[in-house]
């Protein structure tokens, strides 16, 4: 890991807009002022599970995914971060420990912001709290809605849905089909709450019906509707 000290002011808004407008200019200062930059190379652990939470972070550049333990030592990854999106704080807000691990997918930038200073400003600024609040009911009820997928979708319809979240959030590479990130099949299994054997049959599957292609760890997807379809009737 990497940290750089010196941060410019205008890259920093535009990493963290939706903080960063509630705030007057010397709450703006006082953030940046705190703020630090670091640096995780591919797979590089950012917490782990008993960790105490220190801060909150926001996703700058690269792809980061937060995953648990699950039954058997096979990992499970509960959510991918997309570009600017703020992780690692609600452990801080519940006064609990981290319960998951965040670890980086490739090489990423990620802005650092100490949790006493974002708590110091959501007690000065109402307009914060309520962004806050917000950010962790849709956290809920997106977590409600993956809870459902993982225990009633079939093996296709949950590996679907895995795939469909990665156009989603990642979208494609210039080519227009080519999924933008490329993940192995075992992260591909955790994701989708299934072995990595299971994960390997169904893209197989998924390739002799034409609906992807496979190069490697290329995904290309050729009929992004009937993935989609796929994914909803589960």
């Amino acid at each position: 890991m990497v940290i750089r000290k010196e941060i410019d002011r205008k890259i920093i808004a535009e990493a963290i807009t939706e903080l960063w407008e509630p705030l007057n200019d010397r709450q703006r200062e006082f953030l940046t002022d705190n703020i630090e930059i670091h640096t995780f190379n591919r797979n590089e652990v950012i917490f782990c599970e008993n960790e105490v939470p220190r801060f909150l972070m926001c996703l700058i550049s690269g792809k980061v995914k937060i995953y648990m333990d699950g039954i058997g030592g096979r990992d499970q990854i509960i959510r991918l971060i997309n570009q600017k999106g703020f992780f690692g704080y609600r452990a801080a807000f519940a006064g609990e420990n981290y319960r998951n691990r965040a670890a980086a997918f490739e090489p990423s930038v990620i802005c650092m912001i100490p949790i006493n200073v974002i708590k110091k400003l959501i007690k000065e600024n109402s307009l914060l709290a309520i962004y806050f609040i917000k950010q962790l009911s849709s956290m809920l009820g997106a977590a409600d809605m993956r809870t459902i997928s993982l225990t009633q979708k079939h093996i296709r319809g949950r590996l679907a849905e895995s795939l469909v979240s990665l156009i989603d959030k990642y979208g494609v590479d210039e080519d227009g089909s080519t999924l933008n990130i490329h993940l192995s099949r075992e992260d591909l299994a955790n994701m989708s709450n299934m072995t990595t054997s299971n994960a390997i049959r169904t893209l197989s599957a998924f390739a002799q019906e034409h609906i992807i292609a496979i190069d490697g760890r290329k995904i290309k997807v050729i009929e992004e509707k009937e993935l989609r379809n796929i994914s909803e009737m589960g």
